[in-house]
C-alpha cells in the first residue's frame, strides 16, 4: 500500500511500503534503510523498482521506496529529466533529514539530480546509469545500450562520454514502439529488448549491453537468462556499487 506524504516543497511524496502513520514513524521498523528515489510519478513503478533493489541487497540493507511528489509518469525527455531533478533533491534532503537513510539510489537511468544530490547530503549515493555503465565497462570491455526512448538518445551518448567510456561504447539501439505503449505490454517490450540487445552484441561488437531504464528492471533480469551475451541490469549494478560505497563510507 502507498501512502502520501509531504516534500520540501509541499507538494505530496509517496512512500512505498507504508501504513497511514507520519513518515518519520512509519518507516523506522527499518532504520538505517537504503531509500530508493523514482524520479517518475508511477508508484506502481516504485514497487517495482524496490522489489528488485531488496532480492539484490538481501536482508542486509532494508529498502524502502519513495515516489517523486510531482512530474511525468515516465521520464522520456530531456524536459521530463529536468523537471525530475528537483523533485529527487527534495526527497532524498527529506530523507536523510529523518534520521533513517543509509544510502540514497537514484532510480532512473537519466540519474536526473544526481550531483546535486551528493553534493547536498552525507550518505552514499548511487545512481542506476553511471552505476550500470561503469560496471558494463569495467576492464575494457565493449558496451552497447538497449533503450526504449528514443528522445533520450543525445542524452545518453552525452552521460557515456561525460563517464569517460566513450572508447567503449559500441552505440544505442532503440526499441520499436512508443516507450508507453511498451510499458502497457510487458510481453511485447521484453521481445523488442531482445531484438534490441541481440543487435548490440551481433551488429555492433557489444560484449555487454546495458538496458537502459530503472522501470524496465524485470525485462532486465528477464533478458539475462534469453541473450547470450552479459546484460547488465540496471538496479542490481546500482545496488552493488551501492553496497561497495556503504562498506567504505561511516556512517556520520
Amino acid at each position: 500500500m502507498a501512502r502520501s506524504d509531504r516534500t520540501e516543497s509541499g507538494a505530496a511524496a509517496h512512500v512505498e511500503g507504508t501504513t497511514p502513520r507520519s513518515a518519520a514513524h512509519a518507516d523506522r521498523t527499518a532504520p538505517g534503510a537504503v531509500v530508493l528515489i523514482n524520479p517518475n510519478t508511477s508508484a506502481a513503478t516504485t514497487a517495482t523498482m524496490t522489489a528488485l533493489a531488496r532480492r539484490a541487497l538481501g536482508p542486509a540493507l532494508p529498502v524502502r521506496g519513495v515516489t517523486a511528489a510531482r512530474g511525468p509518469r515516465m521520464l522520456t525527455d530531456p524536459e521530463a529529466l529536468r523537471a525530475a531533478a528537483p523533485e529527487v533533491l527534495a526527497a532524498g534532503r527529506r530523507a536523510v533529514r529523518e534520521g533513517d537513510c543509509a544510502a540514497l539510489l537514484v532510480a532512473a537511468f537519466g540519474d536526473p539530480g544526481l550531483a546535486a544530490l551528493r553534493a547536498a547530503v552525507r550518505v552514499p549515493v548511487v545512481g542506476l546509469g553511471e552505476a550500470a555503465l561503469l560496471e558494463a565497462a569495467d576492464g575494457g570491455t565493449p558496451f552497447g545500450i538497449a533503450t526504449v526512448t528514443p528522445l533520450l538518445a543525445d542524452s545518453i551518448h552525452a552521460r557515456v562520454t561525460a563517464l569517460g567510456l566513450a572508447d567503449r561504447y559500441t552505440g544505442l539501439r532503440l526499441t520499436a514502439g512508443a516507450p508507453e505503449r511498451l510499458a502497457a505490454d510487458p510481453e511485447l517490450l521484453l521481445d523488442r529488448l531482445e531484438h534490441a540487445v541481440r543487435a548490440c552484441a551481433e551488429r555492433d561488437g557489444a560484449r555487454a549491453v546495458v538496458i537502459g531504464g530503472g522501470p524496465l528492471g524485470e525485462a532486465a533480469e528477464a533478458l539475462r537468462a534469453r541473450c547470450a551475451v552479459q546484460v547488465v541490469a540496471p538496479i542490481p549494478a546500482a545496488c552493488r556499487a551501492l553496497t561497495r560505497l556503504a562498506a567504505r563510507e561511516p556512517r556520520r
